[in-house]
């Protein structure tokens, strides 16, 4: 069945399905959703999966965003007797699968919640009345009747620190909300063409996953412990029914790989307040794009302090979400155990988690100075809701903690080839371009050289982008972004203003001539000529992006002018 919303920019579709026994998946199917936060950008839309389970008694497994409220009970009542649910599971408490609980309960007042104890506990901030709650830990097991047995797995930050996995034990299908999904919008219920959803599939791994590697291995190990799982329910995107093996594998070999990565960086928060688990994600995020693994860590549930120590040791850098001042017993000694096992040249940064009452933060960061800890970034304040531009300061100071902890690693890398090899292949020379991009509030830019057309119809160019660069999050599939052509004899200064380094979260067009483009993107003043472009594709191309982009408008300033040439003398670096 397919429900249409009335004629909207945003095209909102339901499709229902009976995917086993007694079990019927409700798919909410955002077709136009372009981008799940500012650094993940989203080529074919996203879904937003719920369950429901019938034995002698009825089960929903997770609920829709809000945005669906109309679309998601009408369908729903459809197919089954509201006041007839007797269980309401959460995945976790994400708000794109939570978005609907309160109406939920508002709807069904003798239902009764089951999450796992952090996901109850985000709950009762968010209901603010009372509900019948069941609270399941690893191993637990609910009955429904009719060999509908439901067995419950603790997967804690996959990718929120509250997720649960639910087995059922008749039909084998294994309920993991965000693991295992893709943001990825078709008809299809299930994954019947691996080929087309392969790509968003890894994307998917390495923009929410990749952070949480050893929570990945973790899950992967305890699925083991289950009965064979014949297909997997996840919360976005088709099912797995026909490529469970050999996505799971993947998972296991793409998370086996992070952990092996040769440095690592511990990433502390406290997940029941303010905004630290999303800050902490960012962060994260802009880690793993150097390459770096990470390892997240929910004080809340940090009470093997021996394991806790081990892991501050072996981190080459450390950062730390401040919690607002408490007394929690737990937390304190975590904090404690983090400082006590530092070490001398580890990088770290803290950030606030945004309660208006947060643990001081500049003390505890002279500590880690008087210790021998590098710096890596200035605390991030947080004094209201974070805006795109703050998670965007999240991300790029991750990827400056993450480029100090690899400083070794990179000069050894710069000089492993061998001289003629390096002096060859510096003799490739390329124009000098900027490319500037704007999502939203946030706006990036960088110098590029590697620019080369690549199609006529469509007109088309590749350029390569670090993957480590800021503005990397800015050039997803769909994006907008300006190619600014250098001028030949009048580069320098917009050249050495966009070599340098920036601070994360600083303005890259402070003092510097623009004018807005259609998208929004700066255009450069004093540029020779520009191009308005879209991102069709990228090409993983091992440290960077190959970027295919088309073009749809563009002007030359001065028709005399020649382009910039960049000669180098290497070839190992910029």
């Amino acid at each position: 069945m397919v429900a249409l919303t009335e004629k909207t920019k945003k095209r909102l579709t339901m499709q229902t399905a009976e995917i086993a026994v007694n079990t019927t998946a409700m798919r909410s199917l955002d077709w136009d959703r372009d981008r799940f936060d500012i650094e993940f950008g989203l080529q074919n839309g996203t879904t937003y999966n719920s369950f429901i389970i019938r034995g002698e008694k009825t089960a929903l497994v997770d609920t829709s965003h809000e945005k669906f409220r109309q679309l998601f009970f009408d369908t729903l009542k459809k197919e089954v007797n509201p006041a007839e649910i007797d269980y309401l599971i959460i995945s976790h408490t994400e708000p794109d699968h939570s978005g609907l609980v309160k109406d939920m309960l508002k709807l069904c007042p003798d239902i009764t919640v089951v999450g796992s104890k952090v996901a109850i506990q985000f709950l009762e901030d968010l209901v603010h009345h009372p509900f019948k709650r069941k609270i399941v830990k690893n191993g637990d097991r609910l009955d429904l009747g009719n060999g509908h047995e439901l067995e419950f797995v603790i997967a804690p930050n996959l990718h929120w620190p509250d997720t649960i996995f639910t087995f059922d034990h008749k039909t084998q299908i294994l309920y993991t909300c965000d693991a295992f999904g893709l943001h990825y919008c078709s008809d299809n219920t299930f994954d019947d063409d691996l080929k087309a959803i392969e790509a968003d599939f890894e994307y998917y791994y390495e923009c929410l996953m990749a952070p949480n590697a050893r929570s990945v291995l973790s899950a992967l190990k305890r699925m083991g412990e289950l009965e064979k799982i014949d297909m997997i329910a996840t919360g976005h995107g088709p099912l797995l029914s026909h490529n469970v093996e050999e996505l799971t594998g993947r998972y296991r070999k793409w998370s086996q790989s992070q952990t092996k990565a040769e440095a690592t960086v511990g990433v502390f928060f406290v997940s029941d307040y303010g905004y630290s688990e999303r800050l902490a994600q960012g962060i994260a995020n802009g880690i793993t794009k150097t390459g770096v693994a990470v390892e997240m860590v929910d004080l809340n549930a940090a009470t093997d302090l021996q394991e806790l120590r081990e892991l501050v040791s072996r981190c080459a850098g450390l950062v730390v979400g401040m919690p607002p001042v408490n007394e929690d017993a737990t937390i304190q000694a975590a904090l404690g155990t983090i400082l006590g096992s530092a070490k001398e040249k580890q990088a770290i940064g803290l950030f606030e988690t945004g309660g208006g009452n947060d643990e001081p933060t500049y003390p505890l960061l002279n500590k880690f100075r008087a210790l021998g800890l590098h710096i890596s970034f200035p605390v991030i304040e947080i004094r209201e809701t974070p805006t795109e531009n703050k998670y965007k300061l999240c991300e790029e100071a991750g990827t400056d903690l993450a480029q100090w902890v690899t400083r070794d690693k990179s000069i050894k890398a710069m000089k492993s080839l061998s001289a003629d090899l390096d002096k060859a292949l510096g003799r490739i020379s390329g124009g000098l371009y900027i490319i500037t991009a704007k999502k939203g509030d946030v706006q990036s830019a960088m110098l590029a050289s590697w620019v080369s057309q690549a199609s006529f119809k469509p007109l088309g160019f590749s350029l390569a982008v670090a993957k480590d660069r800021a503005i990397e999050s800015l050039m997803q599939v769909g994006d907008k972004f300006i190619l600014n052509v250098l001028e030949e004899g009048n580069y320098q200064i917009l050249m050495k203003h966009f070599l340098k380094r920036f601070a994360p979260g600083a303005d890259r067009f402070e003092n510097v001539r623009t004018q807005n483009s259609v998208s929004g993107a700066p255009i450069l003043a004093d540029a020779l000529a520009y191009m308005e472009c879209e991102v069709a594709s990228r090409l993983d191309a091992g440290d960077h992006w190959i970027v295919y982009c088309t073009v749809y408008a563009g002007r030359v300033s001065k028709p005399e002018g020649m382009t910039a040439v960049h000669h180098r003398k290497v070839g190992n670096h910029y």
